[in-house]
């Protein structure tokens, strides 16, 4: 199993750019998204004169002679009780986002909110797609039967793309047949983003960020979000080298609830950290979810040898490996490093390792009362259905 160095490979990204640094918004992407740039103070008297056209020097003035209140003596006191308004200068009220309600830490509670309602239902639809699946193996193990019986009967086509398809589809792996879907998602919303007509949707949902006015969907569209081509490319390369052991360490059902909670946890992480550091900005990419897959292979299987892509005389163990991550993103988000969002990558990590050490006892072994509410459901148990439906079963 080849593992990709963590500073190349597991990368989300503090905006869109790639490696660029912090993404900027140009000054019409500003308007378009309801940035407003400040008024202009005005100019006052003695800005006024300088930019009168010059002209031959004018006679003194009496200083005894009547004065015009609007033409005084810029030197002159001034009586602060006297307010001219056609010279006052307006105040002008300047709003940051990281200003003000932005910094307040109640903004956050309808994510905390989101995360363990989504978590729930993630989890939740596992274990009743476990469920189906298995009912239904009984039954495709007979179809399969009978397909393999015509298959025989009907003569070989030569050149047929659609059963090549199949034997490669076959020769693949469970895990890697699980994220081939999580792989074509990514590869969809990447070219979404290169099309200019969607560039306003894409940065108010597909980008998370604290201070943004979408504070819940983007927590988990973000996940599948990827603006530069490596990033996606080396994202989805680390999953898809981890996605075997993974998956036949936790099942496909119970794989795709892990890594859908694990994008809302990480981006839940990165929202309270943004928000404590007032340091905000959009941030996108798979690698807080892919953090929690490799967090959790490593915990189950610390022993196994893992090498660098490029490197592949210099092998370490899976437990040093995350050893070195998890301190290495401690130290970014500590600094204060906002090239990655280390906040991200860490609540990924943890929540990974929570996961194997507890969190599989708590929840997902515990789903035997929900599967049997369900199972009734469906087979119309209880005292006015009890019949044929619930001895068939």
């Amino acid at each position: 199993m080849a593992w990709t160095a963590r500073c190349v490979a597991l990368l989300r990204l503090t905006g869109p750019e790639g490696f660029s640094g912090r993404w900027r918004l140009s000054a019409q992407q500003q308007q378009r998204c309801g940035f407003k740039k400040a008024a202009r103070k005005p100019e006052g008297r003695k800005g006024e004169e300088e930019l009168a056209p010059s002209g031959p020097p004018s006679a003194p003035r009496d200083p005894a002679g009547p004065r015009d209140p609007a033409h005084r003596d810029p030197a002159a006191p001034r009586d602060p009780a006297h307010k001219n308004p056609a010279h006052e200068e307006p105040r002008i009220r300047e709003h940051s986002h990281r200003d003000g309600p932005y910094r307040d830490f109640r903004r956050l509670v309808k994510p905390a909110f989101f995360t363990v309602g989504f978590t729930g239902c993630a989890f939740g639809g596992a274990a009743l797609w476990q469920y189906e699946s298995l009912k239904s193996r009984v039954q495709s193990y007979f179809d399969q039967v009978q397909a393999d019986w015509l298959e025989k009967l009907r003569p070989k086509k030569r050149g047929d793309l659609r059963k090549d398809v199949n034997q490669w589809w076959n020769s693949l792996s469970e895990g890697q047949r699980t994220v081939t879907g999580i792989i074509a998602l990514n590869a969809l919303v990447f070219c979404c983003w290169r099309i200019p007509a969607l560039q306003r949707t894409m940065i108010r949902y597909f980008t998370a960020d604290p201070a943004s006015k979408a504070l819940c969907s983007p927590m988990l569209l973000s996940t599948f979000s990827h603006y530069s081509f490596f990033h996606l490319a080396a994202n989805m390369y680390v999953l898809w080298s981890f996605s075997s052991s993974a998956v036949s360490m936790l099942g496909r059902e119970q794989f795709m609830a892990v890594y859908l909670s694990a994008g809302v946890i990480s981006t839940l992480f990165s929202y309270v950290a943004k928000t404590a550091t007032g340091r905000f900005g959009p941030s996108l990419g798979a690698s807080g979810a892919i953090m929690t897959v490799l967090a959790a292979v490593c915990t189950k299987m610390p022993e196994s040898k893992l090498a660098i892509i490029f490197l592949p005389m210099f092998t370490f163990t899976a437990g040093n490996a995350l050893k070195a991550i998890v301190a290495l993103d401690s130290a970014g988000l500590i600094l204060g490093w906002r090239f990655f969002d280390h906040a991200a990558h860490l609540g990924g990590a943890l929540f990974g390792i929570w996961y194997v050490l507890f969190g599989h006892e708590l929840i997902w072994k515990n789903r035997e009362p929900f599967v049997k509410i369900w199972h009734e459901f469906r087979t119309g148990g209880g005292r006015g259905g009890g019949g044929k439906g619930g001895g068939a079963a």
